[in-house]
């Protein structure tokens, strides 16, 4: 287990905070120097999900679903029906009349569920008067099943038909699901991790808790995939744990902490003064090696392969980060409640040590689950690890008034951001958006020369 015990956010970590945050103007490998603000929501927008290659939907505490096109920025339908605000929105892909067809998943805090036609705008399907709301929304594709997380999990047909559901539990209920092999589903309930097994072959569908994993000492936060054998989950107090996701081991635990001096505006303060102060992991993303978790401002590169961390930055962002993503070229994306969306590069570190890093008490340790560091163990410098790399940033996008809860990807089209502000914004490669008006206006020159 590798603990990382960071600098204070006082004085001394000033010098790191004003190299992230001060990049300038000049910006050149940022591409996204083009924006167009879409309005539409009258509350906060928290989720976004693709569609297609051109569509996606938004939704929110207004609990409307808006369904736009991201090549123009029109708004193609509204879906109405919610009375309050929508807790979780997912697409589900399904095989009709022999075409792939992708309808949206809601569920909203008015403790109804329903399916919705991009295409028209309808509200195909809806269940109401549901025990409690739905948290989250996991579609099994290999059996056609979708499912509903709330103080019980419930599985549904494409028809809305309930097939079965597990027994009432704690009131904290399940806030995120992820799903494992052989007809397995990951649960995060409080401070465990739950572990169902979907039964198909019995005369009628059940489904039921297998095993609990109590790992975790606090209450987690995020629950991923990482790839077909493992799964990862992070908690509350900085807690990030690697399950196999076969036998449902820890094959890595990590606990992230920092050193944080007590706000009574004291200008020394020794380091016997200081507490230890755990970091929240708010969010976490994989692109099936790598795993990047958003921890209090700060953002954390873990190979998950290697077991190792691969690049850190403490304070990434004036606030927490909320949301973090890979993008295909290498690059790391993270937005977060100070309004700013920042892209992030990996780069070898210098031979030197940096100087920015006068706030960081970089120290290796092998500890237990407790947090206590074991007997006589081998205390290395942070900076010394091989392969050890830093984020530097490279991009930054300002245009958000709010915290930006997400952001969705359509590749070198576009990228799409939501905000408390209630606005979107897709960004856009200027150098690239030009490049296609221009051929486009090329092209209509040589219709109207050949008329």
């Amino acid at each position: 287990m590798l603990r990382w015990i960071l600098g204070g956010r006082g004085p001394q970590g000033a010098v790191e905070k004003s190299a992230a945050l001060c990049i300038g103007e000049e910006q050149p490998k940022n591409c996204f120097t083009e924006l167009q603000v879409l309005k539409g929501h009258f509350d906060i927008v928290r989720f976004l999900v693709q569609i297609d290659d051109f569509r996606f939907a938004s939704a929110g505490d207004d609990g409307m679903v808006l369904v736009w096109n991201v090549q123009t920025g029109e708004r193609l339908v509204e879906l109405r029906g919610h009375t309050q605000q929508i807790t979780a929105m997912i697409s589900y892909t399904f095989i009709k009349g022999g075409k792939a067809h992708t309808a949206l998943l809601t569920a909203s805090s008015d403790r109804t569920l329903s399916l919705w036609d991009p295409d028209t705008g309808n509200r195909v399907q809806t269940v109401s008067d549901l025990q409690s709301s739905v948290k989250c929304l996991l579609v099994l594709n290999s059996v056609d099943l979708w499912l509903s997380g709330g103080n019980e999990l419930c599985v549904w047909n494409r028809d809305f038909q309930l097939q079965c559901k597990s027994v009432h539990h704690r009131d904290t209920g399940i806030s995120a699901m992820v799903e494992l092999p052989k007809n397995c589903i990951a649960a995060a309930m409080d401070k465990e991790i739950v572990i169902f097994k979907l039964s198909l072959s019995d005369p009628e569908m059940s489904v039921f808790a297998t095993r609990h994993l109590a790992d975790h000492q606090d209450t987690i936060r995020t629950l991923i995939s990482i790839n077909d054998s493992l799964f990862a989950s992070g908690s509350h107090n900085g807690e990030l744990i690697l399950w196999d996701a076969l036998d449902w081991t820890i094959q890595a635990y990590e606990l992230i902490l920092w050193e944080e001096a007590p706000g009574d505006g004291q200008s020394e303060i020794r380091m016997g003064q200081q507490k230890q102060t755990e970091m929240s992991i708010q969010h976490l993303t994989s692109d099936g090696e790598l795993v990047v978790a958003a921890v209090g401002s700060g953002l954390y590169v873990y190979n998950a392969v290697m077991k190792m961390v691969v690049a850190y930055r403490k304070i990434a962002h004036d606030s927490d980060v909320l949301h973090t993503m890979l993008l295909d070229n290498g690059l790391v994306m993270s937005c977060s409640e100070d309004g700013s969306v920042r892209i992030w590069e990996l780069q070898d570190l210098p031979l030197a040590a940096e100087p920015a890093s006068s706030g960081f008490f970089g120290m290796f340790g092998t500890f237990g689950r407790s947090g206590k560091q074991a007997a006589g163990a081998p205390v290395k410098k942070l900076l010394d690890v091989p392969g050890l790399r830093s984020l530097e940033l490279i991009g930054d996008l300002i245009g958000h008034s709010g915290a930006v809860q997400m952001f969705l990807s359509f590749g070198e089209r576009a990228l799409v951001t939501c905000s408390a502000d209630h606005l979107l914004i897709v960004w856009k490669d200027g150098e690239r958006e030009s490049q296609l008006r221009s051929l486009a206006l090329f092209e209509k020159l040589e219709e109207m020369q050949g008329l």
